[in-house]
C-alpha cells in the first residue's frame, strides 16, 4: 500500500508530469461540465414550462432523451459514434473538435447534467406559488424582469437539495470518463491496478478520493442551504 502511494500519488492527486490527471482532472471534468450544463438549463428550464409548445417540445424532447439513455452510451456516441459520420469530418472544426476526447467527453457530461437540471428548475417554477407571481406582476414587473427579480432567484434557492443530489451524481458519473481515454481517477486507479496488481489498494485510493471529494460538496451544499433556506424553517 505503501509503496502503491509513494509510486502513484502523484497521478492520483494532480499530474502525470505532462497532463492533468486523477483528482485534478476529475474536479476539472466536473466544474466545467457543471458550470456549463447550469448556465443552459436556465433558459432551458424557462422554455420547458413556456405555453408556446414550439419552446416547450424541443426541450421536452431533449431531456427525456438524456434522462432516458445512459451516460456511457451518450459519452460513446460524443466519443466515437458522432466521429464516424464522414459529413462531420470533412468540415475542419468539426473535425478537431470530435477529436479531442475532452472535447468529447464534456460535451456528453454537459449535455447530461442539463438534462437533469432543467427538470428540477422547471419542477421548481411550477411549484411556485401563485400569490408570489401576482404580488410581482403586481408592483408591475412581468416578462424577463419578472424571471429575473422574483421566480429564478426563488427557483434556485429551492433547488439547492435537489440540485446538490444532481451534482454529486454527476461526481459519480464523472467515472465514465475513462472510455474516452481521459485520465481521471478510475484512469489512474485502473493504470495502478495493471502495472501493480494490488487490486484492492488501487481502486480503494479511487473509492476514499470519491468519498472525500462528497463529503465536501455535502458540506459545501449544507452550508448553502442553511443561508439561502433558512426562511423555510420554523420561525423562531
Amino acid at each position: 500500500m505503501i509503496e502503491l502511494i509513494q509510486e502513484y500519488w502523484r497521478p492520483f492527486l494532480y499530474s502525470d508530469g505532462v497532463h492533468l490527471t486523477g483528482l485534478a482532472m476529475t474536479m476539472w471534468l466536473l466544474s466545467a461540465s457543471i458550470a456549463m450544463g447550469f448556465c443552459l438549463s436556465i433558459p432551458l428550464s424557462i422554455a420547458r414550462v413556456s405555453e408556446n409548445r414550439w419552446l416547450r417540445w424541443p426541450v421536452q424532447f431533449y431531456t427525456y432523451v438524456f434522462r432516458g439513455t445512459p451516460l456511457y452510451i451518450q459519452l460513446l456516441i460524443c466519443y466515437t459514434g458522432i466521429y464516424s459520420i464522414a459529413a462531420v469530418r470533412e468540415q475542419p472544426l468539426l473535425d478537431a473538435f470530435f477529436r479531442d476526447a475532452m472535447n468529447c467527453t464534456l460535451l456528453a457530461f454537459t449535455l447530461n447534467t442539463c438534462a437533469y437540471t432543467t427538470e428540477i428548475f422547471a419542477g421548481a417554477i411550477r411549484s411556485m406559488a401563485h400569490g408570489e407571481i401576482e404580488a410581482a406582476k403586481a408592483y408591475g414587473l412581468s416578462g424577463w424582469k419578472l424571471y429575473a427579480h422574483v421566480i429564478m432567484p426563488s427557483v434556485l434557492r429551492r433547488s439547492l437539495p435537489y440540485y446538490s443530489n444532481e451534482v454529486i451524481l454527476m461526481l459519480h458519473s464523472t467515472t465514465v470518463a475513462f472510455t474516452a481515454t481521459v485520465p481521471d481517477i478510475l484512469k489512474v486507479a485502473r493504470d495502478a491496478n495493471s502495472a501493480t496488481f494490488m487490486t484492492f489498494q488501487s481502486f480503494g485510493i479511487a473509492a476514499l478520493l470519491y468519498l472525500a471529494i462528497t463529503f465536501i460538496l455535502v458540506g459545501l451544499f449544507r452550508l448553502a442551504e442553511r443561508r439561502w433556506l433558512a426562511f423555510l424553517g420554523p420561525a423562531h
